[in-house]
């Protein structure tokens, strides 16, 4: 059985602010339930394993669950907050004399490439616009909107009757991006604030107000909220739509179709 595991779960500042002393940072640093690295996530099995983004808290990742060698890595887009750790990987990669496996859509590839030319010394880059398989699972990428903040990819994950995508940055989603989001049993979603009251010119990713009628049209079995920023206090009793949960460091999700 697929187990998902959250290793980071905020956006691209984390939590808390260097900067800021608000009731969730300040908590962020005396008890940590707010603590929040930049998201990725990791999908196992017994045979093998992938993580998706590579932010540059990578290597806190990995100490943290004691992991020395990581072989596949899938990428949303070129942010910092999702590659600042592929340098790190690098060096692991190069010291334990085995080559990575990264695997982005093209143009992806090609804006990491021009900003870390030497990454492909370490590992292998692998297109997958047209769809690819990894660990048993049929994913496929499709662009989504950013908002400012340009682009990112959404992956979608088929595997023995179950269907989950992983989406942690984007923005009033078109038609045509929304598609591959119907028929999901999970559905992973960045909301970085609870209401974002920027000018909607500067935002990049939903909040849970939009998120939630994002889900009321698409209806997936169960949505998780992650890329959260210091607006969310995880200690708050907060109106969700039904079967929609935020994620925490560490947590664990099967990814098997109930019977």
């Amino acid at each position: 059985m697929d187990t998902l595991t959250f290793l980071g779960t905020g956006d691209a500042m984390g939590v808390p602010r260097v900067y800021c002393d608000c009731d969730v940072c300040t908590e962020a640093r005396q008890t940590g339930h707010n603590r929040r690295l930049r998201s990725s996530v990791m999908v196992e099995n017994e045979q093998d394993m992938f993580m998706i983004d590579c932010g540059p808290d990578w290597r806190k990742m990995m100490e943290t669950r004691g992991i020395r060698q990581v072989k596949h890595l899938l990428i949303t887009h070129a942010h910092f907050d999702h590659i600042g750790g592929l340098p790190e990987w690098a060096d692991a990669c190069r010291w334990l004399g085995s080559k990575g496996n990264m695997y982005a859509p093209q143009e992806v590839l090609d804006q990491i490439q021009r900003q870390y030319p030497w990454l492909s010394n370490h590992m292998k880059m692998t297109a997958i616009d047209d769809g690819f398989t990894l660990c048993g699972w049929e994913i496929t990428a499709w662009k989504v909107n950013h908002g400012k903040n340009g682009f990112s990819y959404a992956y979608r994950f088929e595997k023995n009757d179950y269907v989950w995508v992983y989406n942690s940055d984007s923005i009033q989603l078109n038609e045509e991006e929304k598609k591959p989001l119907y028929g999901l049993d999970l559905l992973v979603l960045g909301t970085s604030f609870v209401h974002e009251t920027a000018e909607f010119s500067t935002r990049s990713v939903y909040d849970m107000r939009e998120a939630a009628e994002l889900l009321a049209e698409i209806k997936p079995k169960r949505t998780i909220y992650t890329h959260m920023s210091h607006d969310v206090d995880i200690r708050r009793e907060l109106v969700l739509p039904s079967e929609t949960v935020l994620a925490t460091a560490g947590m664990n999700v099967k990814l098997k179709a109930s019977n």
